[in-house]
């Protein structure tokens, strides 16, 4: 595996050593445990840092007055440690800020190794949460852009597409191809990691931002067409010898496959789809059983990939949207 100093990993060591700095500058004790609090909130994304910073803050809150309760109303005792963490995390969790157990431990401890509570050492627990946990929040503000990365998975997965649309041409052409079909396994992959990078998008913005959404919906398309795909290929590999009807749908994809970073929308598509289907309607009937075989099965794949096209007009319905769609990720097929 290879070696690798990310931005977070940056953002962690950077604002754990501010944490502790600031902290042992204004004289607090247990300093060092504002930079653990830094390093556990530090997330991938903002609403991550927000939820895992709220998450912790309400389970020390919590740690702060089962520790008076506990420690105070019956003794500082190692065994005491274990009765309080029996209530406090089943209460943690009800809470839904189970994130914070691990963190809210050190606070607890602090209070057993204190040996008595007084106002100066809340005080004290209460600015190390909010020093760590503040540092956090001021990295976290930065998130680096994954436009350009989510852009290079655009193309990869449209140029996966047009290899895959050219293969089913060379095979309704000349009934065979040597195809590895290695294209397969890959965009898969692909639509998984870019779905996931453009969530992360979304979840960087505070307030939400419909274009934002774009990006993943985006890839929700490409994987609904790339289904599609999935299904058609054993339907064309079942086809023994060429027809008529499959040269002229041979052409139709491979004009397809030329236009899916094009501006051409999948309504002029459908068009010529809905075109196509009337010239079959008019041709002689077939005159053997596998003639009838190969065009039934023609037939089924012209109609899968009118669902192919579906997919992208329906998708594309909201009109304000359009212009972000063609300026950021095409307006292909």
């Amino acid at each position: 595996m290879k070696f690798r100093i990310g931005y977070r990993t940056i953002k962690s060591a950077a604002g754990a050593t501010v944490s502790i700095m600031l902290a042992q500058y204004l004289g607090f004790q247990n300093f060092v445990s504002a930079g653990i609090l830094t390093i556990l909130c530090i997330q991938v994304t903002k609403k991550k840092s927000l939820r895992a910073s709220w998450d912790r803050i309400l389970a020390c809150m919590t740690a702060i007055v089962f520790s008076i309760i506990f420690f105070e109303g019956i003794a500082y005792h190692p065994i005491v440690i274990g009765l309080l963490l029996l209530f406090y995390i089943p209460t943690v969790v009800m809470l839904k800020a189970s994130e914070g157990i691990v963190s809210s431990a050190v606070i607890i401890l602090h209070f057993f190794s204190a040996g008595q509570v007084t106002f100066a050492f809340i005080f004290n627990e209460l600015a190390i949460i909010f020093i760590g946990i503040g540092v956090a929040l001021l990295a976290n503000l930065y998130m680096p852009s994954l436009d350009n990365q989510i852009e290079e998975y655009q193309k990869r997965i449209e140029a996966n597409f047009r290899s895959i649309f050219l293969e089913i041409v060379k095979y309704l052409r000349v009934g065979d191809s040597n195809w590895d079909g290695k294209e397969i396994a890959e965009t898969i992959h692909l639509i998984n990691d870019a779905k996931r990078m453009s969530f992360q998008v979304i979840e960087n913005q505070l307030i939400h931002n419909e274009e934002d959404d774009l990006y993943y919906t985006y890839f929700k398309i490409r994987e609904k067409q790339f289904e599609i795909i999935e299904r058609v290929l054993p339907i064309i590999t079942s086809i023994t010898h060429t027809v008529e009807q499959g040269k002229i749908i041979a052409d139709f994809i491979e004009e397809l496959a030329e236009h899916i970073h094009a501006g051409n929308t999948a309504t002029i598509y459908l068009d010529k789809l809905h075109e196509m289907h009337k010239l079959f309607e008019n041709m002689e009937l077939p005159k053997t059983r596998k003639e009838f075989e190969v065009r039934a099965a023609l037939l089924h794949f012209v109609k899968e990939m009118e669902q192919y096209l579906l997919i992208k007009r329906n998708f594309k319905g909201i009109e304000k949207q359009k212009a972000v769609y063609e300026e950021r990720l095409g307006e292909g097929n």
